[in-house]
């Protein structure tokens, strides 16, 4: 960990928006533990009180900009995706969307150990049913269905993304969000068409979806193979919400992996090959795939265009987090914390 170059000149506009999510993330980021180790409660507090005339002026004087490793960057993008769906199963319309089972677990109740499972008949604490087995109807009769998409890859990719809307047939919608996993590992299918041959790089979701289309039997194994299922709720306030429990701003929410990223923290990202990734975001939001540092992945909104962008964002470049000046120089003095 680094002390990174000082901040380029920010645009006010984008200063603006990034500080009025960062105040979004303070509640989290002044109460709960940072399980990164980089930061503690009381070091946002003062921040979070502040309110800054010029907010450009605020991100660049009152933080400290830091590179985790060799600070290089990888970008990519997610949206609210609009499926079809219906609140009662019909015909073309027969997907369920499933809230979170009761049964789903976070820790073996015996042992204590984290981890989420089930209980099977016996006892034994077990891994939860992968998709293949929830979509051969292990959740079945239960009363679980929040939902029903018309398509199970729309239903699939929405997954991926985290929370959409359902668009009815009577022209209003649903807004769902997560509500939970089934603690199996997730598994991008975009790189196994890569390491098989199938498509060459640089995979997108466009393309992925093409290539099912193109070979549905092949396709429905191929999502299988990621065994990772994804739970909703309906959401009726502000939205989606990220890992914090809070609303995610378009193209200003980056979800992050919280064991390098501060939940709540702006993060600069530059010199990305998609000039879109650069500038002032704030790590609202995790993901499955999102996973070590410097990985990111960066929200923009709902719609075609927020579509197209995330469907593509691809972009590598270098990453700082902007932590409570101070902080480096604590964590340097005080080793056995980090």
């Amino acid at each position: 960990m680094r002390r990174a170059p000082a901040l380029p000149r920010l645009e006010a506009a984008a200063a603006e928006r990034a500080w009025r999510a960062f105040q979004i993330s303070c509640p989290s980021l002044t109460s709960r533990a940072d399980a990164s180790g980089l930061t503690r409660p009381e070091d946002w507090r003062e921040l979070c009180a502040a309110r800054p005339a010029d907010f450009a002026r605020f991100f660049r004087t009152r933080f400290e900009p830091v590179e985790i490793g060799a600070g290089a960057a990888f970008a990519t993008g997610y949206y609210e995706p609009e499926i079809r769906g219906c609140r009662t199963p019909q015909p073309g319309c027969e997907v369920p969307i499933y809230r979170k089972p009761p049964d789903l677990l976070d820790a073996n109740p015996a042992t204590g150990a984290r981890g989420r499972g089930r209980l099977d008949e016996a006892g034994n604490y077990v891994p939860y049913h992968d998709r293949a087995a929830i979509e051969e109807g292990a959740l079945a009769g239960r009363g679980l269905e929040l939902a029903w998409a018309a398509d199970p890859v729309d239903l699939f990719f929405l997954q991926i993304q985290g929370s959409g809307r359902l668009l009815l047939a009577d022209g209003s919608v649903i807004r769902i969000g997560y509500a939970g996993q089934n603690g199996r590992e997730y598994v991008a299918i975009g790189r196994l068409l890569r390491e098989r041959g199938l498509l060459p790089a640089p995979v997108g979701m466009q393309r992925i979806r093409d290539w099912i289309a193109a070979n549905p039997e092949a396709g429905r194994a191929l999502m299988r193979e990621n065994p990772s299922y994804v739970f909703f709720q309906e959401l009726t306030g502000p939205g989606p919400l990220g890992a914090l429990g809070r609303p995610v701003t378009p193209r200003t929410s980056v979800a992050a992996d919280p064991k390098f990223v501060p939940l709540g923290a702006p993060v600069l990202l530059s010199g990305m090959d998609n000039p879109a990734a650069d500038g002032l975001w704030v790590a609202q939001d995790t993901g499955g795939a999102i996973r070590g540092p410097n990985r990111f992945d960066t929200f923009w909104g709902a719609g075609a265009e927020a579509a197209a962008t995330a469907g593509s964002m691809q972009s590598r470049g270098r990453a700082a987090l902007l932590l409570p000046r101070g902080t480096l120089r604590r964590l340097r003095h005080a080793p056995a914390q980090r």
